[in-house]
């Protein structure tokens, strides 16, 4: 999305992310307690602190570099970071952003693949029966990853022990569900 104000200038990246995601990144002043505080800081190619210190800088080599970056794809959304930080900056929600922004400009790691598999897969479930369907989740994450035979040998287990329903449970509500999905891909569209 390429925004700008009335005066028709374009916006700073910075006045960019603030219109679309509330987050304020200039608030930082890289104490370091958001990537202290993170569980996967060291599995991250740029932790948090310096994820906030490259959008600051508003150059596009760095934005580059984020949209490529498998950081924006490790966040696992804990808010720790949020917890942690005095200026109470929106870590996850910024990361959400800039995963979003990857997808769009087809700037994903490579190595993100099956994370983003998973999140596909997980959503589709959500919107065909309102709620989680784990078979359905399962299935589909295999087909996508080509993975099919991994974890073959837990299936049986998990299926006796009632946590693999082959039936999936639709919830009375989720032409509202759907509905929210259609909506978002509409506006995907635009």
């Amino acid at each position: 999305m390429s925004a700008s104000h009335e005066n028709n200038h374009p916006l700073s990246q910075s006045g960019e992310i603030r219109i679309d995601t509330g987050v304020i990144i200039n608030k930082c002043y890289q104490c370091g307690k958001c990537s202290a505080g993170c569980p996967v800081a060291t599995e991250m190619d740029f932790p948090p602190s310096l994820v906030l210190r490259m959008l600051q800088t508003e150059e596009a080599v760095q934005m580059e570099k984020l949209l490529r970056s498998m950081s924006i794809w490790l966040c696992v959304s804990c808010e720790m970071c949020l917890t942690r930080c005095p200026m109470e900056i929106d870590i996850p929600t910024l990361m959400d952003y800039m995963r979003q922004k990857s997808v769009k400009a087809k700037k994903t790691n490579p190595k993100a693949n099956k994370i983003i598999a998973f999140h596909k897969s997980f959503l589709d479930s959500i919107n065909y029966t309102g709620r989680l369907y784990e078979m359905g989740l399962i299935v589909d994450y295999k087909m996508r990853t080509g993975a099919m035979m991994q974890d073959v040998a837990v299936a049986p287990k998990m299926f006796v022990k009632g946590k693999l329903n082959p039936i999936p449970e639709v919830i009375k509500g989720r032409k509202k569900v759907a509905a929210i999905f259609n909506r978002i891909h509409k506006e995907d569209k635009q």
